[in-house]
């Protein structure tokens, strides 16, 4: 994430902050005294699949949508905040800053991945931990000297185990071990057949590799195996525990890293399966931040992280308090 910059905000600019995932781009046009002037949603942010300059194509789209949506001319704005999954390492920010700029999309530009944007929706202070655990899982910090924790989170070849899809995966895994006598018997076989509307787990694995099913249908399994642990599947619930388990290790060891553990600060929980509020999880991931990291405040925001990105975008405008206050009242207000 690019260090906020502090330069004078220009009269009469306006701010564009984006929030992006797999499924989804929302971006915001903010006057620099705070006041929102357009929301819009868009396609998700995919550079992975569809290769960066096609993601970035979406991106503008998105974005002039909204300048519009505002009343301004869908060209150069007096800053461009963007935080997004799929932008992970400091080197991608910096290719991602360096595209938006040489497309004059804005006369300053800051990109960061979005679990940053998360983090600052919900603490005021501009400092603490945050864990993403929505399709996948990420992790980041800030500490009040500036300092930034982060991990990889690229995947299983980086060390990370997490989130939507690898709720999705285990689910389908268990079930057509629990089937063929592999693994102990389990809820998760039925469940995982019904959900794809099959006679068997199996045959969601063998739809698959046939490709009557994408790997990533696989993700919209991550409420059934939620659901089934809820319902005392033992199998199912092992897996929640892994679950919470990590959640709770990313968040301690950036604390750790920015010699926060042993002093109050908050971690705020964020993306859909932790948004979601499930009891089952959501208990088993304080019950390991009190063994970890007991003087950790857990929160889960309201707010938006659209709203976090907008605020790290005044933040950089270096504009006054108030503004900040003006946003988030807007953003609380029904649209």
């Amino acid at each position: 994430m690019a260090a906020p910059g502090n330069v004078p905000a220009p009269e009469g600019g306006v701010l564009v902050a984006v929030d992006g995932g797999n499924s989804k781009i929302d971006a915001a046009v903010v006057g620099t005294g705070g006041e929102l002037l357009a929301t819009v949603r868009g396609d998700g942010f995919r550079p992975h699949a569809v290769g960066l300059d096609a993601a970035v194509d979406s991106l503008t789209a998105v974005i002039a949508e909204a300048l519009r949506g505002a009343g301004a001319a869908p060209g150069p704005v007096a800053h461009l905040a963007v935080y997004t999954a799929n932008v992970d390492l400091p080197g991608e920010e910096e290719r991602l800053e360096k595209v938006l700029l040489d497309r004059g999309t804005a006369a300053s530009v800051t990109a960061g991945n979005d679990t940053f944007a998360l983090l600052r929706s919900a603490v005021t202070a501009g400092w603490g931990v945050a864990v993403v655990c929505g399709a996948g899982i990420n992790c980041a910090g800030v500490g009040p000297d500036g300092r930034t924790a982060r991990f990889p989170s690229l995947g299983p070849h980086t060390g990370d185990w997490g989130g939507g899809s690898s709720l999705g995966r285990s689910a389908l895994w268990h079930g057509i071990r629990g089937e063929d006598g592999r693994g102990p018997e389990t809820a998760l076989s039925a469940a995982v057949a019904a959900h794809f509307g099959v006679a068997r787990a199996l045959d969601v694995g063998l739809g698959i590799h046939h490709g009557e099913f994408a790997k990533g249908d696989l993700t919209a399994l991550s409420p059934v195996l939620l659901d089934v642990a809820e319902a005392g599947d033992e199998v199912a619930r092992e897996v929640v525990s892994r679950l919470a388990e990590e959640v709770a290790l990313l968040g301690s060891v950036a604390l750790r890293r920015l010699d926060l553990l042993d002093s109050p600060a908050d971690v705020v929980l964020g993306g859909g399966v932790l948004a979601a509020r499930r009891p089952l999880l959501m208990d088993a991931v304080a019950e390991r931040y009190a063994a970890l990291a007991p003087r950790a405040r857990l929160l889960v925001p309201e707010d938006p992280p659209l709203l976090g990105a907008a605020l790290l975008g005044l933040d950089h405008l270096g504009v006054p308090a108030a503004a900040h206050d003006t946003l988030r009242a807007a953003f609380r207000r029904p649209r």
